[in-house]
């Protein structure tokens, strides 16, 4: 069991560490265009982030995929760029069901790119247990955790700011997805890769 909360607290600061803020931001870009009564999407699109970031991890781990890491630290500000303006293009439309399977398969792929970005270190985490698999699952539920912890702070957040700042939905997107947008262009700028 302690090895349980030693994953699962390894995917939750994962996601949570103050200094790796890029899963932060794309989680903010991915949640801001709903609301609570999209509960469903939200979960289906995070629960899909997960799922890709976890099968990065077991085809890295594996020896199936690996991937200079240059590259995914350059495309991982990228993803998050994309979603930001993805939402600032779209933010007079309603986030609704007809939008999501786009949203849907983009999601699962940047999370194939976010979970490259970790795989490197989780390698050598997880190089003293002979079953992989477990460990991976309990990083995953850590990281599910973490990210509906994120997402649930953001709807908060738009709630509280839409109904009793009067701030109206089109400016709360456009407002949130300029501001990670802002933050992600100088870790585009100042890749290596440049």
């Amino acid at each position: 069991m302690t090895d349980f909360w030693l994953y699962f607290n390894i995917g939750l600061h994962h996601v949570l560490d103050i200094h790796a803020y890029d899963h932060v931001m794309f989680l903010m870009a991915l949640t801001v265009p709903y609301t609570f009564k999209d509960w469903k999407n939200i979960l289906l699109l995070v629960t899909l982030f997960t799922i890709g970031h976890t099968t990065a991890l077991v085809l890295s781990v594996y020896g199936v995929l690996t991937i200079n890491s240059t590259y995914v630290e350059f495309l991982i500000p990228i993803t998050i760029l994309a979603t930001a303006l993805y939402n600032l293009f779209s933010a007079k439309k309603s986030a609704g069901a007809g939008n999501v399977n786009f949203i849907a398969l983009t999601t699962l792929f940047f999370g194939i790119i976010h979970g490259l970005g970790f795989s490197n270190y989780f390698k050598i985490v997880i190089n003293k247990h002979d079953s992989k698999l477990l460990p991976l699952l309990e990083f995953a539920l850590g990281i599910e955790g973490a990210q509906l912890t994120v997402v649930f702070t953001v709807l908060v957040l738009s709630f509280v700011l839409q109904r009793f700042g009067k701030l109206n939905r089109r400016d709360w997107v456009m407002v949130t997805s300029a501001f990670v947008a802002g933050v992600v262009v100088p870790m585009i700028i100042e890749s290596e890769i440049w």
